[in-house]
């Protein structure tokens, strides 16, 4: 089973860690959950969180996938942390997955890994001249090899599946999308 890091940094934006969390472990994936630090999370719009341990913690483990996601100042707390920088940087050297929603692909952005690819944001939250190479789009979902990007809070479904996919496959995809009853 892949095994996913979903960081919570105060201020993230709840719909897209909730959505993501729940999703993937409605996908038989398991997730941790790890605050920056010991305090429970307040997120943007004010709802408290509680992670399953500290990213100090959870730098203990393996994962096959880091998910970011965004929400103000959240995905400035994760840019601006080195542990995650370090982890992006060490995800992407040993091929595993990067993914980040909204305005973490920030985060992505400074750890370089976003130099050279076909990505997306939250509109306006990349500063995109300053990305070498970089492709924008503006599609709600963005995969380049193994970094996924995504939009906003009204992309965290479709986010969460293209997730599912690239760990478990389309038909396990498409087996918890049927549940969502979203067709």
């Amino acid at each position: 089973m892949a095994n996913v890091l979903v960081p919570l940094a105060q201020g993230c934006e709840e719909l897209e860690a909730v959505t993501v969390v729940d999703l993937l472990r409605r996908a038989g994936i398991g997730v941790v959950t790890a605050g920056l630090d010991a305090q429970p999370v307040r997120a943007s719009r004010g709802m408290i969180l509680l992670a399953d341990m500290t990213l100090d913690a959870a730098l203990q483990q393996e994962f096959d996938m880091i998910v970011l996601p965004g929400g103000l100042p959240g995905a400035d707390h994760l840019r601006d942390d080195p542990r995650v920088i370090e982890l992006l940087k060490k995800m992407a050297a040993s091929d595993r997955y990067t993914a980040a929603i909204c305005a973490a692909p920030r985060a992505l952005a400074r750890a370089g890994l976003l130099d050279g690819k076909r990505a997306t944001s939250y509109p306006g939250a990349l500063d995109i001249d300053a990305v070498p190479g970089i492709e924008y789009l503006e599609m709600p979902v963005v995969a380049d090899g193994r970094v996924i990007t995504s939009r906003g809070p009204g992309t965290a479904m479709d986010f969460a599946l293209t997730l599912i996919e690239a760990l478990a496959g389309k038909t396990k995809r498409d087996e918890v999308e049927a549940g969502l009853q979203r067709t």
